[in-house]
């Protein structure tokens, strides 16, 4: 029988805080919402990549990403140029 990870417990007890700002966007609304959230954060953390919430905003940067290359050709595309 394998320990459980010790951060299962720790996750389960801070995701409902989190799960309000850290979520895949499925809708242009989701993705707007987690576009704003990302707007705050960067206004907050910069460029300082030893703030603590910079791992946060870059996580949030890649799920914005995905949404974006799935749903929003013309970015995608620009992004190749």
């Amino acid at each position: 029988m394998s320990m459980a990870n010790p951060d299962i417990p720790t996750a389960i007890s801070h995701w409902p805080d989190m799960a309000d700002c850290l979520f895949v966007p499925h809708t242009e609304a989701e993705y707007d919402r987690l576009v704003a959230l990302l707007d705050s954060l960067v206004d907050a953390v910069g460029e300082e990549e030893t703030h603590p919430l910079a791992s946060l905003m870059e996580v949030m940067g890649v799920l914005i990403e995905q949404y974006e290359t799935e749903h929003i050709p013309e970015l995608a595309s620009k992004d190749r140029e």
